[in-house]
């Protein structure tokens, strides 16, 4: 069986883009699976397929963090790899179902690990917010603050791969998009429009759109219930396959699986620097816009 890929909430889950892509499983937290068995859920998922990668975002809660580092710890399997992730919750959504591709792939499951950092940097992640007053994941200027109090007010924000932030209206400069060919996601919170649709998809030329519910992180990552979050990735398996394995691969000195980029996804040990400034060197997708 393929390397599982594991998610901390449902609503990560996106459906698989084909037949073949296997779901991500779902981790709970603490308040809502005991120990004993989150125990025996990670270890039937280990059994079944040999390694399994968590993706932990850096907005998870301290006890659901702590709850998988436990289980880690207690089961002694070198086989797990926590996979720390800084995306918005729908940018994470988007990894975690592009792993999830990559799995029925010839790779690895030290490639599939490490893959995660390198795909994260054509993930365009961002949000159509009614306020920036409480946004704390990219910088906000004054004067940005002040124009958060007028009612009628809504911002373009774009937290990753580069910040940026403007204000939405006739003649806004729009978020900078991918240079290669992407379909777009989005979810609505409390705020009506269509623009990551209607305006946002056909600037970036995204190949196609969809619309998925809301994560419930969504509001407390972006600082506000009144948002529609957006993300573009790649779609193809093929673009995604050939992006992964254009880069050179490295033996971990310390676990000895195979990685890509500067360091191992399961055991986090770095490896030497000449060996990273080749194996970093930036691998361009080639899905040019007709």
């Amino acid at each position: 069986m393929p390397t599982a890929i594991a998610v901390t909430s449902a609503d990560l889950v996106l459906p698989a883009p084909d037949r073949h892509t296997p779901p991500a499983a779902v981790l709970h937290p603490p308040d809502r699976q005991d120990l004993e068995r989150a125990l025996t859920d990670t270890a039937a998922l280990l059994d079944r397929h040999g390694h399994l990668l968590v993706l932990l975002p850096d907005w998870l809660p301290a006890p659901a963090a702590r709850r998988l580092h436990t289980v880690r710890a207690i089961l002694e399997s070198d086989r797990i790899a926590l996979l720390p992730v800084d995306l918005p919750p729908l940018g994470t959504a988007l990894l975690a179902r592009q792993l999830s591709q990559l799995t029925v792939c010839d790779f690895s499951p030290g490639v599939i690990a490490s893959a995660a950092r390198l795909l994260s940097h054509y993930i365009y992640a961002g949000a159509v917010l009614g306020t920036v007053s409480r946004l704390d994941r990219v910088p906000v200027d004054l004067k940005a603050h002040a124009r958060s109090w007028s009612p009628s007010a809504q911002f373009t924000v774009l937290a990753n791969p580069r910040p940026h932030l403007a204000r939405l209206g006739p003649g806004a400069e729009l978020p900078p998009g991918p240079g290669f060919a992407t379909h777009l996601a989005f979810a609505r919170g409390k705020l009506t429009g269509d623009w990551p649709a209607a305006e946002l998809g056909p600037a970036w030329q995204v190949q196609g759109v969809m619309e998925h519910p809301l994560p419930a992180d969504s509001p407390a990552w972006w600082g506000t219930p009144k948002l529609i979050e957006f993300a573009a990735a790649i779609p193809d398996i093929g673009v995604l396959y050939q992006l992964v394995a254009s880069v050179r691969r490295e033996e971990c000195r310390w676990c000895g699986l195979e990685l890509i980029g500067d360091r191992c996804g399961f055991c986090a040990t770095p490896i030497p620097s000449a060996a990273a400034s080749a194996a970093s060197a930036e691998a361009a997708p080639s899905t040019a816009r007709p």
